[in-house]
């Protein structure tokens, strides 16, 4: 009896140790390769563009290139751009302080251009063009390096092409709203006395050629190139583009960063290069069944890695791929926030501190944008800015058209920024001070009504109107002093200010709102058709009003529906707007629908916005749109899966970061949640809601975890930790891989015209 005994004492002993190592061995593995994945989404030109909006496009956050066949001659457009690239006069406004155009190089080949062909390898982020001409072939293998301030553009020929050349056409250098309006014939547009920037010249220095554009107000831009020929069929052009200002120094940095790359040579170059983009893309991971979606998905974290970097520009409304526009400046009534959304689910927050930099960095610039009553505790920033100094002007509060909440909507952004990473000496230091200076602003111009309530005076709601109690403000204002107020909290800070804060907080006057939703203000109806969604901003992204708040979710559809009914003016940042709305109240399939109408309308064939002039904000908050299908995370709730439409029944992803800094990845197949995976990065309460029933918890130790209701889980996940989530029944394999593609490629251009 007693070897019986021991022997289901080593049989139960074995067991343990058995499904112990089961846990020990579970890990989420991707079961991707890259290459393979990522050639799915390129872009791919059946013929030769002629157009902006349907160009190739690299970029490395400060240099850009588009290339194109310029429409009606017989040569490739190389268009090139660099953010750095302002002028810098007194009057601080789109005409005084834009961006400027550089120029482009044309490559005229021998023979009569018949037909061509691209492709942009996103993985490597490389554009291949073939130009077939009547006297041979041009193959050009280009990209924008990665790191240095370098555009290399290989050329290898076949025929007689060999004799093909280059020839560099410089663009005028003044405002590209002036240039616009010039073409268009509108010069009663034009500021009266509006000097013009004198013409470049042009010289040559030991092989490298210059183009060196001074300006009437200082500072200068250097555009550099020297060509190198490699065998009879193969020659390589390198391009630098620098701006200096006040200094008159680009031209010596651009003839070093020239020879620089040359020594360094074609093969290190595109290796490093390669290297870099490379590591980029799988920070994190999505696949989805719909292979469009997917695409352009993809194409957007393309577009947000060559449009900045932590260190370098702004992303305004064009990136480094200026146009003739009405908008050569950084926008901030809804531009520069939508822009940089998608950074932080897919974790590339890195690039995110370009954000950062333009505001911690020029707070007495911030200042300066206030009225001078106001400067010794208050900061704002007004509509446009360059992308230098955030240079622009504020309106005084019942004083016209005053657009006072874009610095406290700009620290939203900050502020999602802070919670995907929870670093707490960034709030103390830099976001809490920012903060309170946009919120003090208001807080010179509250004033209590008969009823008791804080009242705003007039303010612009953008970009309907002027408004008393705006709603764009009340929910800005009502965020901000909350935000205050919890931070003061966390960071034990005893601010003077906490007992105002807590003081607006419980007196503020409610939303504006009728029987068809929110108002723009009060007694100020949503009368007319109207792009922006600034009045619904308590809805999204602020999530003041929201889904889990009784009644609200009724008020949600109703504010959206409402607005949605006019429309006459509604753009393409009005369905990704409406999108994630939708998604807010759990609605995936209206989500789907509201983000198929920018698809079908607003798009142009390689996910290029237009308006009246080029904008790239509303496709990469059209990424957005999908993480907010996939992942939420307002609120300190992880809530996995949460809007994915009917249609959409296999669906992956992996590494996507939420607020609280964690790490999540989710499979689901058939329409069922197969497994979630999270990791604390920061330690922050862990509050998860997904779909599965009665959800098994496994980790290296045991967790505690508390059920509340609709499937809502808190685990007490210490930082570093993993919880693995799945249901009852077999450990599922925690294998992440992509969706089978149904098609692919769907961007470019096609021989046949098609609506993309």
């Amino acid at each position: 009896m007693n070897i019986q005994h021991r022997y289901y004492n080593c049989i139960l002993l074995l067991l343990i140790c058995l499904r112990s190592a089961d846990i020990y061995s579970m890990d989420i593995k991707q079961n991707i390769n890259w290459p393979q994945f990522m050639s799915q989404q390129d872009m791919i030109w059946e013929r030769l563009p002629e157009y902006w909006y349907d160009s190739a496009y690299l970029g490395n956050g400060r240099l850009g290139l588009m290339i194109y066949k310029e429409p009606n001659k017989n040569y490739i457009r190389l268009e090139t751009g660099n953010c750095d690239v302002h002028d810098h006069r007194a009057k601080r406004d789109v005409f005084g302080i834009p961006r400027l155009l550089t120029g482009h190089f044309a490559l005229h080949p021998k023979g009569e251009i018949i037909s061509g062909k691209m492709r942009l390898d996103l993985w490597n982020a490389e554009a291949s063009t073939e130009i077939t001409t009547t006297k041979g072939i041009i193959h050009l293998q280009t990209f924008v390096h990665a790191d240095d301030m370098i555009i290399v553009v290989k050329a290898t020929t076949e025929g007689d092409e060999h004799d093909f050349r280059w020839e560099w056409i410089a663009a005028e250098a003044n405002s590209p709203r002036y240039l616009l309006f010039k073409r268009q014939g509108k010069t009663n547009k034009i500021p009266e006395g509006y000097e013009l920037n004198p013409s470049p010249t042009n010289s040559k220095e030991n092989e490298i050629n210059l183009s060196i554009q001074e300006l009437l107000a200082g500072g200068e831009t250097t555009v550099g190139w020297q060509e190198t020929k490699t065998s009879p069929q193969e020659r390589i052009l390198w391009i630098n583009l620098t701006h200096t200002y006040p200094q008159s120094t680009s031209k010596k940095i651009c003839k070093a960063e020239i020879r620089q790359a040359i020594r360094k040579g074609y093969a290190a170059l595109q290796n490093a290069h390669r290297q870099w983009w490379n590591s980029y893309y799988p920070a994190s991971f999505i696949s989805l069944p719909d292979a469009k979606k997917e695409n352009f998905y993809w194409i957007q974290m393309y577009k947000l890695a060559s449009a900045t970097r932590g260190d370098r520009a702004l992303i305004d409304n064009t990136g480094p791929w200026l146009s003739e526009t009405p908008w050569p400046n950084a926008w901030w009534n809804l531009n520069v926030q939508l822009t940089y959304w998608a950074l932080n689910a897919s974790d590339h927050l890195d690039l995110a501190a370009s954000l950062e930099n333009a505001l911690y960095n020029h707070i007495d610039q911030l200042r300066l944008n206030i009225p001078a009553a106001y400067r010794h505790n208050s900061l704002g920033i007004g509509v446009a800015s360059n992308l230098e100094c955030m240079t622009t002007t504020v309106g005084i509060p019942g004083k016209g058209k005053a657009q006072v909440g874009l610095l406290p909507w700009a620290c939203h952004n900050l502020w999602l920024i802070y919670r995907h990473k929870m670093d707490d000496e960034v709030l103390r230091n830099k976001l809490f001070p920012l903060l309170k200076g946009a919120i003090n602003y208001y807080l010179h111009f509250i004033q209590k009504g008969e009823d008791g309530k804080y009242h705003l005076p007039e303010t612009y709601s953008p970009e309907y109107g002027v408004t008393e109690d705006c709603n764009f403000d009340l929910a800005l204002l009502y965020w901000g002093c909350q935000t205050l107020l919890g931070s003061a909290q966390r960071l034990q800070i005893q601010d003077p200010l906490i007992s105002t804060w807590k003081n607006v907080l419980d007196n503020l006057t409610p939303y504006p709102m009728d029987e068809n939703g929110l108002l723009i203000g009060k007694d100020t109806p949503y009368a007319f058709s109207h792009r922006h969604y600034s009045h619904l901003l308590s809805i999204y992204p602020l999530y003041l009003i929201n889904k889990e708040q009784p009644n609200n979710t009724r008020l949600i559809e109703k504010s959206l529906a409402f607005w949605q009914s006019k429309p006459k003016a509604l753009l393409g940042y009005s369905c990704t707007g409406a999108s994630s709305i939708s998604s807010a109240i759990g609605k995936g399939n209206e989500a789907l629908s509201y983000l198929n109408k920018l698809f079908g309308k607003f798009l142009s064939s390689t996910t290029m916005y237009k308006e009246s002039g080029p904008v790239i904000e509303t496709p990469l908050s059209g990424a957005q749109c999908i993480h907010d299908m996939l992942i939420q995370s307002w609120g300190g709730k992880l809530r996995i899966f949460p809007a994915l439409p009917d249609v959409w029944k296999d669906v992956c992803f992996s590494g996507l970061r939420t607020e609280g800094a964690f790490k999540v990845s989710a499979n689901r197949k058939n329409g069922k949640t197969l497994f979630i995976h999270i990791k604390s990065l920061a330690g922050e309460p862990c509050i998860v809601t997904t779909d599965i029933v009665n959800p098994i918890f496994k980790g290296k130790r045991a967790f505690t975890v508390q059920t509340t209701n609709n499937g809502t889980y808190q685990i007490n996940l210490k930082k570093g930790e993993e919880v693995f989530i799945y249901p009852q029944g077999q450990i599922p394999d925690f294998i992440i891989s992509p969706i089978p593609p149904v098609s692919k490629n769907h961007f470019g251009l096609k021989n046949v015209q098609t609506n993309t």
